[in-house]
């Protein structure tokens, strides 16, 4: 990888970076007042930017050892929350999602874009059966069926991954 491609490719993570932690700030003005679209946009557009990031960082075989080298350079470690992109995935094959439940579920519940699911849950806080997401303001994590998301993680990780990107890419400010 030569230095402009390396170039390159931080000023895109930190451009990702940036749109992901705004709109956490989208989300969290959400709580205040609530607008049901305004927080499924915010939370897609969080987990369409962390995807970005984690596919420049964890590439398809072909770029295995860009990543690596990205990777090392970055001091990210391969256990990093931003390399999970299951929820991206949810959320961007969400037809498949649904055709694979109706498959081998013929129930008529299907609870989706829950909000606060945690409160309205069965036994033991767990979210209710048959909530396909759910976005939880109390603790800032999602949810898509029996898996949980913290977004606190996703986004400390991305403040982690910026201040490491500061020394390689032009411009770089923690605020925008």
């Amino acid at each position: 990888m030569n230095g402009l491609q390396e170039m390159i490719l931080i000023g895109e993570i930190v451009l990702q970076s940036k749109i992901a932690k705004r709109a956490a700030q989208r989300l969290y003005a959400t709580h205040e007042c609530f607008d049901h679209v305004e927080t499924w946009c915010s939370v897609q557009s969080i987990l369409v930017s962390v995807g970005i990031i984690s596919k420049i960082l964890w590439p398809d075989k072909k770029y295995k050892q860009r990543g690596v080298e990205l990777r090392q350079l970055l001091k990210v470690e391969a256990s990093n929350p931003l390399s999970n992109r299951s929820f991206r995935n949810h959320f961007a094959h969400y037809d498949e999602r649904v055709e694979q439940y109706f498959q081998y579920n013929g129930q008529g519940s299907y609870v989706d874009l829950a909000m606060n699911p945690h409160l309205n849950s069965g036994i033991f806080g767990d979210p209710p059966m048959y909530t396909h997401r759910g976005y939880n303001a109390f603790n800032n994590t999602i949810v898509f069926r029996d898996e949980t998301l913290d977004l606190n993680e996703l986004l400390a990780a991305l403040d982690t991954l910026l201040t490491n990107c500061k020394p390689y890419a032009l411009g770089i400010d923690s605020e925008s």
